[in-house]
């Protein structure tokens, strides 16, 4: 039996006309959207896994779980149906979600094209120095810092192992369990393989307010860079790692 939501995503058996039914599909797809933009999916395109913890195979997959209350999708999700690690999803029978009819799966293929088609924001690129050119040369980073972070990133600090270019992510399965990169497992247990995506690195200079990581725990590129500093006994010295700090942010 199909159940239906009200617009506030609760259920409503008086929710029944099919204009109803469309308008609540309208908004799933205008939800999925603004979804999109707030998990910052630009430049995802050849990227395995799109979620923090891999939940989903592209955003489009989790925003249709995202908007499974919004009405109208079918979902079948076998993670779901875990009651160890997932009960109250278990429970409330969310890994098996069915509506007649489902108005918002034949939306998902043109909104994962349009999503897959955006890029990358691009940070300013010089051929020549001229002089201050952007915000932080005018605040003192050389010309030649990008370029040597860049061999810090491939080189000493071992980045590209995992970080992959030109994708700046492993290529195929980009997972790995808390414990490999020094941190905590809580968010990673609430995924199905309870492991953590190798983030791409492309346009993350436009991401540096929040924070970095899935909670933001690091304020600043330079916490990160710390971080696995330490995790893995690297030997950066301080020069080092404002080059790659500054080689990020050129990404």
């Amino acid at each position: 039996m199909s159940r239906k939501l009200d617009r506030s995503g609760h259920g409503d058996a008086s929710q029944s006309s099919d204009t109803g039914m469309r308008d609540l599909g309208d908004q799933c797809v205008s939800m999925a959207r603004m979804k999109k933009t707030a998990h910052l999916g630009a430049g995802l395109a050849g990227v395995n896994l799109h979620t923090w913890a891999g939940g989903a195979p592209s955003h489009t997959g989790m925003l249709s779980w995202r908007t499974l209350r919004c009405t109208g999708r079918d979902l079948l999700r076998s993670a779901a149906q875990r009651p160890a690690q997932f009960p109250v999803a278990a429970r409330a029978g969310f890994g098996n979600i069915r509506n007649n009819p489902d108005l918002i799966t034949s939306k998902l293929a043109a909104l994962h094209f349009y999503q897959l088609a955006i890029p990358a924001p691009t940070a300013q690129v010089r051929t020549a120095y001229q002089g201050p050119q952007s915000i932080r040369e005018i605040f003192g980073a050389p010309p030649q810092t990008s370029e040597r972070g860049e061999a810090i990133f491939e080189g000493k600090a071992k980045c590209a192992s995992c970080h992959v270019p030109p994708l700046f992510t492993e290529p195929g399965w980009n997972m790995h369990t808390a414990a490999e990169i020094g941190i905590d497992d809580f968010q990673a247990n609430r995924a199905p393989d309870r492991r953590y995506r190798t983030a791409p690195l492309k346009g993350l200079w436009t991401h540096q307010k929040g924070g970095f990581y899935h909670d933001g725990r690091f304020a600043t590129l330079r916490d990160v860079v710390e971080h696995y500093d330490r995790f893995f006994n690297l030997g950066l010295r301080d020069q080092d790692k404002k080059d790659l700090v500054e080689y990020l942010l050129s990404l």
